[in-house]
């Protein structure tokens, strides 16, 4: 599995949901033999269509079909909106139809995480809306075991559904401690089950 990877695929607005990404990928990473690839996805407009340039300006390039379908293992992130998944993320898991189709993704293992500027804004909801299509595609959904400390230690982000993150009304907190690990512990194991999966030992 040297090629393996993981997808860490996210939306991100003011920059948090990226920073959790970075560290879900580095979790992944501490598998050995497991890469991550992490991809975001364009802003949608109004009438639910691309609006975003073809190639982001900065930051990680947008997600194809084929990363998609080619993934050992798939987490998704999402700021919390209104309880629900952001749009531009949503508009995309609604273009999979084919992966649906295939079967593509069926027993992969897979997660989510999220960040609001609230602390008791929706976090856990939102996670709960990004698991279905997960399980509409057949994936194997994994949280977060009570096993890592952080989810009784944290007093912001972290949720046994998935990592999340407490920004604050000016998304002035940056990832705490517990929210790190909980990030890297979920990408660690979401890489973990993708080698068991595929009949590789962790």
């Amino acid at each position: 599995m040297s090629d393996a990877y993981v997808l860490v695929l996210y939306y991100s607005r003011h920059g948090k949901t990226a920073d959790m990404a970075r560290q879900i990928a580095r979790g992944v990473e501490q598998v050995s033999g497991m890469q991550a690839r992490i991809r975001t996805v364009p802003e949608v407009s109004p009438a639910t269509e691309a609006s975003d340039p073809v190639v982001p300006e900065d930051g990680a390039i947008y997600c194809s079909q084929d990363d998609l379908k080619h993934c050992a293992g798939l987490i998704i992130g999402s700021p919390t909106r209104f309880g629900n998944m952001a749009a531009a993320l949503k508009y995309f898991l609604e273009t999979t139809t084919n992966q649906w189709l295939t079967g593509a993704l069926i027993d992969k293992p897979a997660s989510a995480f999220t960040s609001s500027s609230s602390l008791h804004g929706g976090q856990e909801a939102t996670l709960m809306t990004m698991l279905v299509p997960l399980l509409h595609h057949g994936m194997i959904y994994a949280g977060i075991p009570y096993s890592e400390a952080g989810l009784s230690a944290t007093q912001s982000g972290g949720t046994p559904y998935g990592a999340s993150h407490w920004s604050g009304q000016n998304n002035q907190h940056d990832l705490s401690r517990e929210e790190i690990a909980l990030c890297r512990a979920q990408g660690k194991r979401i890489a973990s089950l993708a080698q068991r999966l595929n009949g590789e030992n962790p």
